[in-house]
């Protein structure tokens, strides 16, 4: 028995490469779709996005974002490396809080932060930035002595999550690292949307890990934007992949 899953994270109220991804793995046949969070935070269509995630009953995690507007926070819990970042991710937050209704973040607040799956013989444990933290950031470069010490601690054979927005996979004792990068708002210098597809098959066949990159127009999104009143450098970070 094989079992083909559609895993995305980070779609950011990009309704156009939501839908992408959407019919691509819809393509594809997959078995299972699943979102891992920030459906919400620096696109121009956040109703949009969790409507479609809603009505199509895909189930979903909280992301630091989703928790952040859904609970009216006063912030999305991000790292900003500047103030500059930070002007801009404030006025990301005051549009976003305000235009997600009162029944979308209601939905939001009911969100879990994790979730665990058994299929195929293969345990998946399912969180957004690290089993540790909603907004912790697992990056590809960082100290491997990090993925060792969360290993140890893991009792699944995958931990998948996004958060980073540049996808990655790895292997560290025993425990598969699956970062399905972001579908919405990709940051590693492509900006075609994107989600993984996990195929899991019983043993000795195991997992096959791929990463898909879906077209979308991406200029559409980028003028959605700015006719949002979003900052000018949000809609050139979507034409860039950045």
């Amino acid at each position: 028995m094989t079992e083909k899953l559609a895993m995305f994270s980070d779609v950011h109220g990009n309704s156009a490469a939501l839908a992408a991804v959407l019919a691509d793995a819809a393509a594809r046949k997959v078995d299972l779709l699943f979102s891992l969070g920030d459906l919400v935070g620096y696109g121009p269509d956040p109703n949009g996005v969790i409507e479609m995630v809603r009505s199509r009953g895909i189930p979903s995690l909280a992301g630091n974002y989703d928790d952040g507007v859904g609970f009216e926070r006063g912030e999305c819990g991000c790292y900003y490396a500047d103030t500059e970042a930070r002007r801009i991710g404030d006025a990301s937050y005051d549009f976003t809080v305000r235009a997600v209704t009162d029944e979308n973040k209601a939905w939001l607040r009911e969100l879990p932060r994790e979730h665990r799956l058994e299929l195929a013989g293969h345990r998946l444990h399912l969180v957004h930035g690290s089993p540790r933290r909603i907004n912790e950031y697992l990056a590809a470069d960082r100290d491997e002595r990090t993925y060792r010490r969360l290993a140890r601690e893991e009792q699944a054979d995958l931990l998948v999550f996004g958060h980073t927005h540049v996808p990655w996979e790895r292997c560290f004792d025993k425990v598969h690292f699956v970062n399905v990068g972001s579908a919405g708002r990709p940051k590693d210098g492509d900006t075609r949307a994107m989600y993984a597809l996990i195929e899991l098959a019983e043993a000795p066949a195991g997992t096959r890990i791929e990463f898909i990159r879906v077209p979308y127009d991406v200029e559409t999104t980028a003028r959605a934007v700015l006719a949002a009143g979003l900052p000018p450098e949000l809609a050139q970070s979507f034409r860039e992949g950045r």
